[in-house]
């Protein structure tokens, strides 16, 4: 770690890449669901990838997203728009529990794939696709996008330099209400709010304190088949402690917070997106991140552009966020479940 030398007046500079110097690649889609819709529209507006086609067991759904979004090819099974040619890398936006059979066979296929996230249902998927790929010498990623924004990397420099001290607590909330029409009440589909939600709350816990050593939690559910709400601290081997909450039962304010020894860190809501965060040091001074709050379109094509450099450079994964993190990750979730009794 380099380590900061006070006092500070500004704050380090995002080193994230204009994404429209990236190198262009043929993306298919797998799943035309809401998630893909915003990641096509993100890749759109904000870069020169290419989207060449979709694919759906449905094939009205496919070509209703075709038609949408300009595309030229629209196929009605994944494995069609596996052997098609026109395309380099496939991002997957299937219902959670599909991931992990979808990314397999890409990746069988010839395709380099980019997962939307959770990467898998649990770890042991995740390390799988990551391992598949490695031996197919293939890109292999989760779309955690949240990590791929310019705001998080000058958030992942802060923390690196050393300018908060010390780090002694995290905290993270993520709250969306649902009803129980929405998708994420059936247990069928890994629903619950652990892999939509929860995943942001507890990767943002490992990016800064890393792997826990002790987790602990306490959970409610929404009914007799599916949790609810999880809340959990988490302890790093020096006693560091994040606490997590979430929730698909009501709205929170969605923010974070990092406290270091010598200064806090205040991410507003909802931290995952784009958006504005403040510091302030132990010694008064109050450093601001100005940035107009924005949404998935404004953020989803960063992960797409890590990939394609990726590729160009021939590795098999990112640096930004490697495999281990999305398995490490799903194995703080995995213990979470573990000690609730639940499988999701």
């Amino acid at each position: 770690m380099a380590i900061y030398s006070f006092p500070m007046t500004t704050l380090p500079t995002s080193r994230v890449r204009d994404p429209r110097d990236a190198p262009v690649l043929r993306w298919g889609i797998l799943g035309p669901g809401w998630i893909a819709h915003r990641f096509v529209e993100s890749l759109a507006a904000r870069t020169g990838q290419r989207v060449m086609a979709v694919a759906s067991r449905n094939r009205d759904r496919a070509e209703s997203f075709a038609h949408t979004h300009s595309i030229d090819a629209a196929f009605d099974s994944y494995d069609a728009l596996l052997a098609w040619a026109d395309v380099d890398i496939v991002y997957v936006a299937t219902p959670h529990t599909e991931h992990h059979a979808c990314a397999l066979a890409a990746l069988a296929a010839g395709k380099h794939v980019l997962v939307e996230k959770p990467l898998g249902v649990d770890a042991a998927q995740a390390a799988e696709i990551g391992a598949a790929a490695t031996r197919a010498g293939l890109f292999a990623g989760e779309a955690m996008w949240t990590k791929f924004l310019p705001k998080f990397d000058v958030v992942q420099q802060i923390i690196d330099i050393g300018m908060l001290g010390p780090v002694r607590t995290v905290l993270a909330d993520h709250g969306e209400h649902f009803t129980p029409d929405h998708r994420i009440y059936d247990p069928a589909l890994a629903g619950g709010p652990l892999l939509d939600l929860g995943t942001y709350v507890a990767g943002f816990a490992y990016s800064v304190l890393g792997v826990p050593t002790t987790v602990a939690a306490i959970g409610q559910p929404a009914n007799e088949h599916i949790n609810g709400q999880v809340s959990a601290v988490l302890a790093d081997s020096r006693g560091n402690q994040a606490v997590l909450n979430t929730t698909m039962l009501t709205n929170t304010p969605t923010t974070a917070t990092v406290c270091g020894e010598d200064g806090i860190l205040e991410i507003a809501g909802p931290f995952f997106m784009p958006g504005p965060f403040t510091v302030s040091l132990r010694n008064g001074t109050v450093l601001t991140y100005a940035e107009d709050p924005g949404t998935q379109v404004d953020g989803l094509h960063y992960a797409a552009v890590d990939a394609a450099r990726c590729i160009a450079d021939g590795r098999t994964e990112s640096a930004v966020h490697p495999v281990v993190d999305a398995v490490r990750t799903l194995a703080i979730i995995d213990e979470m479940r573990a000690q609730l009794g639940i499988s999701v």
